[in-house]
């Protein structure tokens, strides 16, 4: 039933001496003033108790061209600490450090704010510290990668239509 809403895709990363990565589609922007995103974590997943251990946490927005990504870290067979984060291309967040997947369409980094019972989830909603977009840089845009029907798909826009 709720597959029928198609949702970006986001890899969700906690850095400091345990670092952490997870696949999450329940991301979204809260607040322009304050500046408030939010994501939906499971209570059961090791990035609830990750995210609860940490004051910073990072949102990288995915192109289409990263669904490996997307893969790996929804993963839950994957090594857990830094060595996760071996086979992703990724920087430190430059405001807190905390891992960010190179190549995404945007980044942000965010400091835990408050945390909201969401049934079998928390709602984590972060105020954000920082926030780059990649896409607009040389060579072209690219297309997000996004989660529909229970597959990845790209997001395509439509194409320039040239009048006759």
């Amino acid at each position: 039933m709720f597959g029928a809403f198609a949702t970006g895709v986001t890899v969700l990363t906690c850095g400091g001496p345990k670092p952490h990565g997870m696949t999450a589609n329940a991301f979204s922007s809260v607040s322009l003033d304050p500046p408030l995103v939010l994501a939906c974590v499971d209570r059961a997943a090791v990035m609830h108790g990750s995210l609860l251990d940490t004051e910073y946490f990072g949102i990288s927005v995915l192109a289409a061209d990263q669904e490996a990504v997307a893969r790996h870290f929804a993963d839950r067979l994957r090594p857990l600490g830094p060595a996760q984060f071996d086979s992703v291309d990724w920087a430190p967040g430059e405001r807190t450090g905390v891992p960010l997947i190179a190549g995404a369409l945007a980044a942000f980094e965010c400091r835990r704010w408050r945390g909201y019972d969401g049934g079998d989830h928390t709602i984590f909603v972060g105020r954000l510290l920082s926030a780059s977009r990649r896409d607009a840089e040389p060579p072209a845009p690219r297309d997000a990668l996004v989660f529909h029907d229970g597959r990845f798909r790209e997001l395509r826009p439509e194409p320039t239509q040239v009048p006759l």
